[in-house]
């Protein structure tokens, strides 16, 4: 059986500002050019990733 990791309240955010500004997790990877992955291990908590963490809360206008 596959587990999967909780979103955590970093990760809501993240999914709120997608949601708003009407992109999805894959194009906006593209975009921005961000690992796919990455961009899941902050949704999920799994990986600190601080380069990428500060990129796409710079981005998406997100304040730690």
């Amino acid at each position: 059986m596959n587990k999967r990791n909780a979103v955590t309240p970093f990760g809501w955010k993240i999914k709120q500002k997608l949601v708003e500004k009407q992109i999805d997790q894959k194009t906006f990877c593209e975009t921005y050019h961000i690992p796919p992955s990455r961009l899941s291990n902050l949704i999920h908590g799994t990986r600190r990733a601080k380069k990428h963490r500060t990129q796409v809360f710079q981005l998406l206008g997100i304040e730690e």
